[in-house]
């Protein structure tokens, strides 16, 4: 890649963008931003309870996160963010025109089970349907690529890297 990529990866909960998003950042040689840091309290607070967030909600994550990525312009970075809408990825470039988007896809049984066995994380396996429903998948016009979260975190992060490289060469 010439000029290193803001990439953000994204997905429902539970696809491991935690997991691979500083894998992803370690192999491309950037830094790496954890999503959820963005997030203020209340939004915290909600999921915690099981409250799924609504775009008002979600807004002053999405613009803390879009500054970030606007920051790091030109100099390449990873930040996860679960981007399910459409509407959130474009808000998003709004605030930083240049993202490439990773979206990591699997099977909703791998990504239950994968919840089930998270210790310390404050979102529910029971906000997983909402998720899934929330979810718009990449259009053809947005710039990215999806990843299949199936097999090892270095696998997954090693498809990654290679996508993003197809998606260069395009």
């Amino acid at each position: 890649m010439s000029t290193p990529h803001v990439v953000v990866v994204m997905g429902v909960a539970g696809t491991g963008k935690t997991t691979i998003g500083p894998l992803l950042a370690e192999r491309l040689g950037v830094p790496y931003a954890e999503g959820d840091d963005f997030h203020p309290p209340a939004n915290i607070a909600k999921m915690t309870a099981g409250t799924p967030l609504t775009d008002e909600d979600r807004r002053p994550w999405l613009d803390a996160i879009g500054e970030w990525a606007h920051g790091r312009a030109g100099l390449g970075g990873v930040v996860s963010c679960s981007a399910l809408k459409r509407s959130y990825r474009d808000r998003l470039r709004a605030g930083a025109p240049g993202v490439v988007f990773v979206h990591l896809t699997g099977d909703r049984k791998l990504i239950e089970d994968r919840m089930s066995h998270r210790q310390g994380h404050f979102m529910p396996t029971a906000l997983l349907d909402s998720q899934f429903a929330t979810l718009q998948p990449l259009e053809a016009d947005e710039a990215g690529v999806g990843v299949d979260v199936s097999g090892s975190p270095e696998e997954i992060a090693d498809r990654a890297v290679r996508a993003l490289a197809a998606l260069d060469s395009e």
